[in-house]
């Protein structure tokens, strides 16, 4: 971002060389006389000064918010700092809040929506990357019935990040329709409308329709296929015939029309293009596999399974279409459709806090959210939307979650299953994701904070030290589940490795007997009880002394016992902080 920072006073220069060094981006002082002509060449200016001297300074240059560069005011004291204009669009408001942390100064916010705590609709664009398919005639028209609360209909038949932003924070004077048929319509005042396809409701209210960039291309081409853009005016036209805008999220095609000058046009706008070899599309199930085109690249399909392949075997929503030098298939990624969807979710050690950033939101979106109950505090539920369905499966079979889990997928909901710490950990997620296979259901998997790494952080321990452990096991002793024989305890033990070992508690006699074949007796342990939890317990002994720990303590199966000499060790220092310690690669040869 390119900042003009003009202060007008001797006062005022020592507040504009703190934001000179502190500003993200390309940061310059100007005199206010080089204003006149330097305003459309940055995309801020930072006046610091009396907020008279700042708008009769750019007042003669105005001209529009879509074009303007931002402007704010900081006062020569640094006190107070003001967005005066482009608030949204040029980005005033939220490089207000950047300088005033800087500052530590007051910001001062005076657009209506961020008084109210509403949308910003003119930044969906940037926000979300979203184009708007309206002049802005229309979408001011659309703003100013938002921002009075008069009654707005959202229609969305996609799922991303802004559609997700939308769901969790609808005002309420907006509501979300399921069509835009002119019955449904009539109650409102404006109409917004988030959708890759050609959406034109007949109503005689304002809309402002939001492009997501969600859908992918795959095409075929003719060899040497031109004049490019005539080709790519073509694929343009089949596709917003058949009700969608030509707007592609990625260009997908064979890797030997890399050369191909359609390809070299896309590259240079720049669009997105992936490729992929004969064998890998050749792979792909396709509905129109052709022998000609099996015959001369080596695969019965490219423009389809190029589609498919490119948007993560998603939905094919336009088959292969024949233009006159080129073939031109389209396909979305089913993450975006609003059907059915499982996430696995891992819920962290236990915390709520510790559940990540897009585990919480994913929670915050769940049509059902159904949780490891003896595991996972219920308070990582809490979050869940209105009308969520929040069920504990510590009393369900697996037959039972897995059918529950369908009656809401087929129902086009969206599922959280979520898992103690991190579901590949003993998660027991194998079951349930061949289920999902089975019936073809459309699931993925967020990582959590595993248990282990919470013992580390509570034990304030090091888990790998420099020259002396630098692995960490992670297993489980044998209780009615057998280990296999390469994984025995007292084998993995002889590595002398830092070792978390996971439900285990209730067989504690056996894993110390196991675990004193090779570890010294006086090795350091500890017991991790509800790590996190609000009553978690921790006891730290040797390992000779392990079981009686435990059983003193009626430490149950929800305990992470720890082994390691790594454990509270302070006695080895990192070498990255030895300055004797030089770096094998340095910048520019190697050594």
């Amino acid at each position: 971002m390119r900042i003009a920072i003009v202060p007008v006073s001797i006062e005022s220069r020592k507040t504009a060389r703190r934001l000179l060094e502190a500003l993200p981006g390309e940061a310059k002082l100007l005199a206010r006389g080089e204003v006149k002509d330097t305003f459309h060449d940055y995309d801020a200016f930072v006046f610091v000064s009396a907020l008279g001297i700042c708008v009769r300074t750019i007042a003669p240059y105005i001209e529009d918010k879509y074009t303007d560069p931002a402007v704010i005011c900081v006062d020569s004291t640094g006190k107070n700092v003001i967005a005066v204009l482009s608030g949204h669009k040029g980005g005033a408001n939220q490089l207000t809040k950047e300088v005033a942390a800087v500052l530590g100064a007051n910001p001062v916010i005076t657009t209506q929506s961020d008084i109210q705590g509403l949308w910003a609709l003119d930044t969906f664009e940037e926000q979300f990357d979203w184009v708007v398919a309206e002049e802005k005639e229309d979408v001011n028209a659309v703003i100013f019935q938002f921002v009075n609360k008069k009654p707005v209909a959202l229609y969305m038949d996609i799922r991303d990040r802004g559609t997700d932003y939308l769901e969790n924070t609808l005002p309420p004077h907006v509501t979300i329709v399921k069509d835009v048929e002119t019955s449904t319509l009539k109650p409102f005042r404006a109409l917004i409308v988030v959708s890759p396809f050609r959406v034109y409701p007949d109503v005689d209210i304002p809309c402002v329709h939001f492009i997501p960039k969600v859908i992918t291309y795959g095409i075929g081409l003719a060899h040497q296929a031109g004049p490019a853009l005539e080709v790519m005016s073509d694929i343009d036209e089949v596709v917003e015939a058949h009700g969608m805008f030509n707007l592609a999220r990625e260009y997908c095609t064979i890797d030997v029309k890399a050369d191909e000058p359609v390809i070299k046009l896309l590259q240079t706008d720049p669009y997105p293009v992936r490729f992929f070899t004969a064998e890998e599309l050749a792979k792909v199930e396709v509905p129109t596999p052709s022998e000609v085109v099996s015959k001369h690249v080596g695969t019965p399909s490219v423009c389809e399974a190029a589609a498919i392949l490119g948007s993560n075997y998603g939905k094919l929503l336009l088959t292969k279409q024949k233009g006159k030098n080129f073939t031109v298939a389209v396909a979305i990624d089913r993450k975006y459709l609003r059907e059915g969807h499982v996430e696995i979710v891992g819920a962290g050690p236990g915390d709520p806090d510790l559940v990540s950033v897009r585990g919480r939101r994913l929670l915050e979106r769940a049509d059902l959210i159904l949780y490891a109950g003896s595991l996972v505090p219920k308070e990582l539920t809490l979050c869940a939307k209105p009308g969520a369905t929040v069920r504990s499966s510590a009393d369900m079979s697996l037959e039972e979650q897995c059918d529950l889990m369908k009656d809401f997928y087929d129902k086009g909901k969206y599922i959280v299953r979520l898992h103690t710490g991190d579901p590949c950990i003993f998660g027991a997620i194998q079951e349930q994701m061949a289920f999902f296979d089975k019936h073809g259901m459309d699931y993925h998997i967020t990582p959590g904070i595993s248990s282990f790494l919470a013992a580390a952080a509570e034990l304030r321990s090091q888990f790998t030290i420099p020259e002396r452990c630098q692995t960490i096991i992670l297993t489980r002793g044998e209780g009615r589940t057998p280990m296999p024989e390469k994984e025995k305890l007292h084998l993995l033990a002889r590595s002398q490795s830092t070792m978390c070992i996971f439900l285990s508690a209730a067989i504690v006699d056996d894993v110390q007997r196991e675990l004193l074949q090779e570890y010294p007796e006086d090795t350091p342990v500890a017991a991790c009880y509800h790590l996190t939890w609000k009553d978690q317990r921790i006891y730290r002994g040797v390992l000779k002394d392990l079981a009686k720990m435990v059983h003193d303590n009626n430490l149950t199966l929800t305990t992470m016992l720890v082994v390691g000499e790594a454990i509270d060790n302070r006695s080895e220092n990192s070498k990255l902080y030895d300055k004797r310690f030089t770096h094998l690669f340095r910048k520019g040869k190697n050594e």
